[in-house]
């Protein structure tokens, strides 16, 4: 069993509301993937009664707009956001330079985005099928500033992993998962995972550093054109 605030894809912690609005315990992964598998689901950090959907950047969810948000996140505890802005948040800055970027997503809850990806459809040589490529993952000011419980940031995580996971069986139907985490100590919270059951959605799990490498069982998926 993992240490409490640790993610993981088969319990069912209980929900607790703190004055931040930011609820202290959540259910792990996505709703789509419990259906499949039977794994619990994510619920919002900022509202227990809402679950986070990992969504295209949109006109109304445009990099533009988060930033917007996450500005007031980072305001309203007193931090410089440029210290934000000039830092983590310049490659998606690259990439929306000329609009909107169909590779962008972001983990929303419905009233906030919690964090954002690049998502890409490729091939790779040592994979026999198409893979979906998950990077430079930034999250809400609110994870880095105290706001958040690093539990919390452990649920965020699992819950942007598990939607990755879930856009792989959908619409960027892919065998394989590369995602690089913010840092090597982000592995703790998929470890185990590496553990393969059979109600586990993956036919092989592994972790290098910052990088979780994953296969799916029976992916059956389109050849690349």
């Amino acid at each position: 069993m993992l240490p409490r605030g640790k993610a993981s894809l088969r319990r069912h912690p209980g929900h607790q509301r703190i004055v931040t609005n930011v609820c202290r315990r959540t259910q792990a992964v996505s709703k789509r993937l419990a259906e499949g598998y039977k794994i619990p689901a994510t619920t919002s950090c900022v509202n227990h009664r809402l679950i986070m959907r990992l969504l295209p950047m949109s006109s109304d969810k445009s990099w533009r707009s988060i930033k917007a948000q996450w500005k007031k996140d980072a305001e309203s505890v007193g931090e410089d956001f440029s210290t934000f802005s000039n830092g983590s948040y310049a490659a998606f800055d690259a990439l929306t330079k000329d609009g909107d970027n169909p590779t962008l997503y972001c983990l929303s809850d419905g009233e906030k985005i919690h964090a954002a990806c690049q998502v890409s459809r490729l091939m790779m040589s040592k994979f026999p099928t198409p893979i979906l490529r998950a990077r430079f993952v930034v999250v809400s000011p609110l994870y880095e500033l105290g706001v958040a419980t690093s539990g919390q940031y452990a649920q965020t995580m699992v819950a942007l992993f598990s939607g990755i996971v879930w856009l792989s069986r959908d619409t960027l139907s892919a065998g394989h998962v590369r995602f690089f985490l913010k840092s090597p100590g982000d592995a703790q919270f998929f470890a185990a995972l590496q553990v393969v059951t059979e109600l586990s959605p993956f036919s092989a799990f592994a972790i290098d550093g910052a990088l979780i490498e994953c296969s799916l069982k029976e992916a059956e998926v389109p050849e690349m054109a």
